[in-house]
């Protein structure tokens, strides 16, 4: 790591890897997308359940424990004015759509679930424009190794 990033702030360390995405997002996408990105987001971070997916006979039968991050870009401006949970999404109602989703029926792949809950966000909730679904199983046993987290992570957009 550079020296110079070892003594910075991590405030400032943050900005500056903001600064840095918005500056790739315009180099690769064009500056109109980076007029197009929305400003607001709801945040879900670490849901924890217990479910049967994977392809290893013992992930079906024993189970384990996944996790679950959830990104929101949606418009908040007529919640933040209203003050009202009729113009928003419910935390506790995208909650109990993906633990119905990662409790219930087994699935082989980590993406299928996570698509699994981004399809059914979107249909669900017609606020949301963008998901981002990340999706995985912490600690797995992999023979002969050590891993923290296998998962997957999708975005989605609605199509208007």
């Amino acid at each position: 790591m550079h020296s110079s990033l070892k003594t910075m702030a991590p405030a400032k360390l943050e900005r500056l890897c903001v600064l840095s995405f918005f500056l790739f997002c315009a180099t690769v996408f064009g500056t109109e997308s980076l007029e197009s990105l929305p400003e607001d987001k709801l945040i879900l971070r670490g849901l924890k359940f217990y479910g049967f997916h994977g392809v290893l006979p013992e992930e079906r039968e024993l189970g384990g424990l996944f996790i679950v991050d959830i990104n929101l870009w949606l418009s908040l401006k007529k919640a933040i004015e209203s003050d009202n949970l009729a113009d928003t999404v419910s935390f506790a109602d995208t909650f109990r759509l993906v633990k119905k989703i990662v409790e219930g029926p087994p699935r082989n792949l980590y993406e299928t679930v996570a698509d699994d809950i981004a399809s059914e966000m979107l249909e669900t909730f017609p606020k949301i424009n963008v998901i981002r679904v990340k999706f995985g199983k912490p600690n797995p046993s992999l023979v002969n190794s050590t891993v923290d987290f296998l998962g997957a992570e999708l975005f989605r957009k609605r199509n208007h």
